[in-house]
């Protein structure tokens, strides 16, 4: 009775913290994405320039980072050679740089609510970049969900009162960069059983990003922001958006480490309708029906594709188990048969 209380307790325990991770992603994803619209609206704060942002997110995330390894010595650099690095780390960080700097464009053109519909679009490139990369394998099935997400975003997209080509075209390059980025760190990082936890990652990845957001910058915004005599910079705006941004990446591994990267999934599903609704009622964006229809049936889409990496999932976990229970049962064979003729040699001398 005490085993089976204490063990009620550990597993109530466990739940508690998993939505707590959820949660706190939720609030600080959710967050990171309205504070970026505020500040890049022209209508709110009117500070239209999406590279100095991310590289304002990236000094900031490159300098606590640092701190963290070299000074305070929290967590241990990776040992990653100079060949790792540049073949490596280096593209991820470009991809990395292009997506968040194309996402961030984005919030000028469109609403929060139209930007979350076509991030479900992200399955969809994940899975097309992995099988051009030959990461994924081609299958019937998965290649009709992954349709039937698109033709629901399409649906949305047709549905929008604020339609934008230029903003649709940042948010969809953001997404294909987005999507790379990913299956490139599981080739190029976990296939070298190279691990990095999110300060690491950021000591490593947000230098880089910052080094090839500021080619484009010289050309693009540096010119313009030259011009603007009138700005100051808001230490209180720009210092609690970046807090958040890094905030994001640590809660993004806290998730994905006490959970695992399908439950972040599922928790975007129910970020992205919070969002949506937070867009409508608070920021009086224009949900149309049609946006809504779309976007449900991309949801399903993307649900369904959820519900089949879970299944995929647990067939390999139990895949493991059977494995390790053959592997124990042959060496406890082995061992009663070493016994029997160890036996059997006493006998006969």
């Amino acid at each position: 009775m005490g085993k089976g209380g204490a063990l009620s307790d550990g597993v109530v325990k466990k739940i508690i913290l998993s939505y707590t991770y959820v949660a706190i992603w939720i609030f600080l994803s959710f967050t990171v994405i309205v504070y970026n619209k505020y500040i890049l609206d022209r209508k709110l704060y009117n500070w239209p320039f999406p590279i100095s942002l991310t590289m304002i997110h990236m000094a900031f995330c490159s300098s606590l980072a640092f701190i963290a390894v070299r000074v305070f010595k929290l967590v241990e650099p990776a040992a990653l050679s100079r060949r790792v690095y540049f073949t490596s780390i280096l593209p991820i960080g470009a991809l990395y740089s292009l997506s968040l700097w194309l996402s961030n464009s984005a919030y000028i053109y469109l609403s929060v609510s139209f930007i979350q519909m076509l991030k479900a679009l992200m399955p969809v490139a994940v899975y097309s970049i992995g099988i051009l990369l030959k990461k994924d394998s081609y299958k019937n099935n998965t290649m009709l969900n992954m349709l039937a997400i698109s033709i629901g975003v399409a649906i949305a997209a047709y549905g929008e009162a604020k339609y934008d080509s230029w903003g649709v075209f940042l948010q969809l390059g953001a997404v294909v960069f987005e999507a790379t980025r990913l299956v490139m760190i599981q080739i190029l990082l976990t296939s070298k059983g190279i691990n990095l936890n999110p300060i690491t990652s950021l000591y490593y990845v947000a230098p880089s990003c910052f080094v090839f957001l500021s080619i484009p910058w010289i050309f693009v915004e540096f010119p313009v922001l030259k011009q603007k005599s009138g700005f100051h910079f808001d230490l209180v705006i720009f210092g609690t958006n970046s807090l958040c941004a890094f905030a994001l990446n640590l809660a993004v591994f806290l998730l994905v480490g006490k959970t695992s990267a399908l439950t972040m999934n599922v928790a975007g599903v129910v970020k992205d309708w919070l969002l949506i609704a937070f867009s409508w009622s608070v920021i009086k964006d224009t949900v149309t029906p049609v946006n809504l229809i779309g976007y449900g049936l991309a949801f399903l889409g993307v649900g369904y594709y959820n519900h089949l990496k879970l299944q995929a999932l647990k067939a390999k976990e139990a895949q493991k188990k059977e494995q390790s229970a053959d592997e124990e049962a042959g060496k406890l064979l082995d061992e009663r048969e070493g016994e029997g003729i160890g036996k059997k040699g006493d006998s006969q001398a």
